[in-house]
């Protein structure tokens, strides 16, 4: 998870609003910091950092592309579900993040640093999520090879993979009986 600092550091130490965050699902000693450049329609965007004021856990992040009607988020694992529940009792939709703009989850903080540092900066990202892989070494080894026998990148060979089994999990379950 993304920690205090680096948040600090995406969003060049600019904070525009700060205060109590009000949900519960964080514990009681949450604050809410907020970074906007005052634009919410071309160039504009905000960034938000969620964390605990007696021990700098981050709980969340979130960064929200006007421009583009992009908005991306990291929870800490540890509190998702707290977090999910916390919005179903409140009746509130856990994904939205503006009228019909859903928050995309990120796992990975260097996709999100990446992704914040580029709408900041108004230029083009990846839009595509990063997932975390992980490998053995005799694995990383073997699918090494494969992808070079099939003269592609090995991030060409994992992301065709994870595609190939993400349709495959999609397709409907036909029955014989």
């Amino acid at each position: 998870m993304l920690n205090l600092k680096e948040w600090m550091e995406i969003v060049d130490y600019k904070i525009t609003n700060g205060c109590d965050y009000c949900w519960e699902c964080y514990g009681p000693n949450t604050y809410t910091l907020d970074s906007w450049n005052g634009v919410n329609d071309e160039g504009g965007y905000s960034f938000s950092i969620i964390f605990d004021t007696k021990n700098q856990k981050v709980y969340e992040v979130s960064v929200h592309d006007y421009t583009n009607g992009r908005a991306y988020r990291m929870i800490n694992p540890e509190n998702v579900d707290k977090h999910n529940k916390e919005a179903e009792h409140k009746g509130v939709l856990t994904n939205q993040a503006w009228d019909d703009v859903d928050y995309v989850d990120l796992d990975v903080v260097d996709d999100f640093i990446q992704k914040c540092l580029a709408i900041r900066a108004g230029e083009n990202y990846d839009t595509r999520v990063q997932v975390p892989v992980d490998l053995s070494d005799e694995e990383l080894l073997q699918y090494m090879k494969i992808a070079h026998e099939r003269d592609i990148t090995f991030n060409k060979f994992v992301e065709d993979a994870l595609r190939r089994a993400i349709e495959l999990d999609s397709q409907p379950v036909v029955s014989t009986c």
